[in-house]
């Protein structure tokens, strides 16, 4: 704890430095009688007081590479501006470097974390803002504050100034902030990170062609531990301190329930939260809330209707394994609703329990072990961990036994958990998903797997964060079509008349007044003894 204070402080001095210097070197630059080596002693300064700050930046996957770029883009300019020959630009692009490479290793040790790092880039970005109209000067030549400011050749990511008579919570001329709640922590915190990484990637690549109507789009991130006692503070903060303009991608159901009303209660967007379930499907919709995802019934009717129609099974066959939570409680329902849907009573169904966040799964193998009807099929509501535990405890029990999981299970997730206990656990493993193969060849597949290589090379193709850069495009669309004045109102109307948008999915996705489901869709994946996911039909 003293380490990291002394980190935050150490920031927040290195913050006044720079401001100090950047001013400094504006006003040497535009003096008529500053020396050129003076201006060149300056950019050595700041090569050692910019350089950690870029360095810290690049180290966390959380801060968009875009806005890293243009300061870099910005830096390089000033170097070009005050150094006279090859040796001189080579001198300094050397120091940079290696202040940069201290910046990375300030993050990779512990030093400073990832939240004081984006601040100390947003202090960064304020500084630059404030400095890049320079003062009347005497010389004729160009400045550092000329060279600061965006230039032609920064056109492509440096944001242009649209029109603003009076910017929205969260909406400033140069960005549009959006808050997302995840678990960092728990049996739940693959998905949360996955579900960003998504959201990041298409966000990155937007800002890279120059952002959307000249704005970049920047996430910020709030850990709950998908705890909803925590959640509600995750939610504070993000408005208060993030100064977000709206929240996507919220991971989970229990917690959705707190965050909704925040976010109704200052009539901020809700979009395309991490959950199948109806408390954020409402007939008719809440204004704000718009998801991208089927529903908790539509994947487990998918999965009922396989597991009956296809693999001709008998109801009292089938057992639910659930979270002990309103998650489990959606996706229990959409069994029993399934059930009845078929002509089956679903009162025999037997439900298997396990806690939230926990891999205590014995009480549910032991109510199984008990059962004096061969249980068939599992079909599983479950975050990755205890799902793969459940199949470890579960595997020998019955012969054949198949399980069925929910796309929110975190599918790449489940296959390394299983892969690491041996390839006869994966035999029979099954996932309902809300988007198409990873593997496959899709437009927005290609899309997204050049994408991640591009900005987050060595992150491996997943479910949940595919469904992220799906849900962001759609987000980004809507985003265009409002123009360079955006605020919530105007976003949700654009929103409610989003009809075929075609991503390259192989299906149109809309909304309207009375429809805030862009899909109905359901994939179906099966998990083969290497651990790969092959498509199958549902139906």
């Amino acid at each position: 704890m003293c380490n990291q204070r002394f980190a935050l402080t150490s920031a927040r001095r290195s913050y006044l430095k720079i401001r100090w210097v950047i001013i400094s070197g504006i006003v040497l630059a535009s003096s008529a009688s500053t020396a050129l080596g003076d201006n060149l002693s300056v950019v050595h300064d700041l090569a050692r007081r910019v350089g950690p700050i870029i360095g810290s930046a690049l180290a966390c996957q959380n801060i968009a590479r875009p806005r890293v770029q243009v300061i870099v883009d910005k830096f390089e300019a000033v170097i070009r501006e005050a150094a006279t020959n090859d040796a001189e630009r080579a001198e300094v692009s050397r120091l940079f470097d290696r202040s940069v490479a201290d910046g990375r290793g300030a993050v990779t040790t512990g030093q400073l974390d990832c939240r004081a790092a984006d601040r100390q880039l947003d202090d960064l970005e304020q500084v630059i803002a404030h400095a890049s109209v320079p003062p009347p000067r005497a010389s004729s030549g160009p400045s550092l504050a000329d060279a600061m400011a965006p230039s032609a050749a920064n056109a492509a990511v440096a944001p242009t100034q649209p029109p603003s008579a009076a910017n929205a919570h969260g909406v400033t001329d140069r960005e549009i902030r959006f808050g997302i709640v995840i678990p960092y922590s728990g049996a739940a915190k693959e998905n949360g990170h996955n579900v960003k990484l998504g959201l990041d990637v298409a966000f990155d690549r937007v800002n890279d062609a120059g952002g959307v109507n000249g704005r970049l789009l920047k996430l910020i991130a709030a850990d709950d531990g998908f705890e909803p006692t925590r959640t509600l503070d995750a939610m504070k903060s993000l408005w208060e301190q993030g100064q977000v303009f709206g929240y996507i991608g919220n991971h989970g159901t229990p917690t959705a329930a707190v965050a909704l009303p925040f976010a109704l209660e200052r009539r901020v967007l809700f979009f395309a939260p991490l959950t199948g379930a109806n408390v954020v499907r409402h007939d008719p919709p809440d204004r704000y809330v718009f998801n991208y995802r089927p529903s908790y019934s539509e994947e487990t009717d998918a999965a009922v209707r396989y597991l009956v129609k296809i693999r001709k099974l008998q109801p009292k066959q089938i057992a639910v394994f659930a979270e002990n939570d309103s998650f489990g409680d959606a996706g229990f329902a959409g069994v029993a609703k399934a059930f009845r849907a078929l002509g089956f009573s679903d009162s025999p169904l037997l439900r298997l329990n396990y806690t939230r966040n926990t891999l205590d799964v014995d009480d549910a193998v032991s109510q199984l072990r008990l059962q004096k009807v061969s249980i068939r099929a599992v079909v599983m509501v479950a975050t990755t961990r205890p799902a793969a535990k459940f199949i470890e405890k579960t595997r020998d029990l019955f012969r054949g036994i198949i399980y069925t999981n929910m796309s929110s299970v975190g599918a790449s997730s489940l296959a390394d958990e299983l892969m690491l206990l041996g390839p006869r656990f994966t035999d029979g493993v099954i996932v309902t998903q809300t988007v198409p193969s990873v593997s496959g060849y899709s437009t927005i597949v290609m899309e997204y797997k050049t994408a991640l290589a591009k900005y987050f090379p060595g992150e491996n193709p997943d479910y949940i964060s595919l469904e992220g850069f799906i849900s962001a495009n759609v987000l980004i669309d809507a985003l265009r079509r409002c123009g360079p004045q955006v605020d919530t109102e105007r976003l949700v109307d654009m929103l409610e008349n989003t009809s075929n948008l075609d991503l390259g999915l192989g299906i149109p996705l809309g909304f309207s007044r009375g429809e805030h489901q862009a899909s109905h869709k359901i994939w179906g994946t099966a998990l083969d003894e290497t651990g790969k996911y092959r498509p199958i039909e549902l139906e």
